[in-house]
This record gives C-alpha cells, sequence and structure tokens, in this order.
C-alpha cells in the first residue's frame, strides 16, 4: 500500500462518515486523476430519493464535470466499501484505472465478493483492484451505522 493511498483513503471516510450523518448507508470515494482530486462523493440515496446516488456515482460524476470528459483515464477511485454491479458497471465505463477500497461487501459486491466484474477479459476495458486499504476503519462505521439504526426500530 502506498502512503498516498491510505491519505486518499481516509478522505473517503470522512465523507463516508459525512453521509452516517445524513443517515445514509456510510460510503465514501475519492476520484484522483494524475496526483489531483477531481471527483468526490458520498451515499445520498435517501436524501435525493435517488436509485443512483452511490457515493462511486457522485465522485464520477463531479469528476466528468470537472474534467469536461465521460472518459476518466488515468483515474483511481478510493472507496470505503466494494462497489456494486451499478457502480463497477459505471467505472468501467468510465474507464477508470484503479480501484482501491476499504472493506468487501459480501451482499452486493461486484469486484471480488459476488463477481469480478472490473477484471473480466471479455469486457473492453479492465480494472486493476487493490483491496483492504483501512479496512478495518471501513467496516467499523458500517457496522455502527447499522447498530444505530436496529436501535432506533
Amino acid at each position: 500500500m502506498a502512503a498516498w493511498d491510505k491519505h486518499y483513503m481516509s478522505l473517503a471516510l470522512r465523507l463516508a462518515r459525512d453521509a452516517f450523518e445524513h443517515r445514509e448507508v456510510p460510503v465514501g470515494a475519492v476520484l484522483v486523476v494524475e496526483g489531483k482530486i477531481a471527483g468526490w462523493g458520498s451515499n445520498r440515496r435517501m436524501d435525493g430519493n435517488s436509485i443512483t446516488g452511490h457515493a462511486e456515482i457522485l465522485a464520477l460524476n463531479t469528476a466528468s464535470e470537472s474534467l469536461g470528459n465521460w472518459r476518466l483515464l488515468r483515474s483511481t477511485l478510493y472507496v470505503t466499501l466494494e462497489p456494486c454491479i451499478m457502480c463497477t458497471g459505471a467505472l468501467l465505463q468510465a474507464r477508470v484505472d484503479r480501484v482501491v477500497f476499504g472493506c468487501r461487501d459480501p451482499k452486493a459486491g461486484a469486484m471480488r465478493s459476488l463477481y469480478a466484474l472490473g477484471e473480466d477479459p471479455r469486457l473492453n476495458h479492465q480494472i486493476k483492484i487493490d483491496e483492504g486499504v483501512m479496512a478495518d476503519e471501513s467496516s467499523k462505521i458500517l457496522r455502527e451505522f447499522f447498530e444505530k439504526i436496529r436501535l432506533e426500530k
């Protein structure tokens, strides 16, 4: 793990905490292009009543807007939770080079847990995947969130 991986993942964790405070599943994402932050997002499905309000999608959208291009070449996405099928598809479409994620998602993960879509050689683009960066912190905030939700019910 490179020093910058931990740095950018810590920023993604800050965004996850922001989602937590907005009663959203605490996932945060930061998209870096050539060493500069180009996009970011935290889950906003409930707040925006949006099916696509995942942190990864929001990070892709803000990066595309700031760069003026939907092709996000030479980019790395840092995300606290393994991306789902929808997000992995969007990452492939955007031509993201690398994804670094914190913890696996055994119920919806599409990069390692349930599928390996990012590395599928049948597709026209593959993504380099590094997992486990700040995994303990990433899983801890998710546990805390769901414990809080269960206590409120």
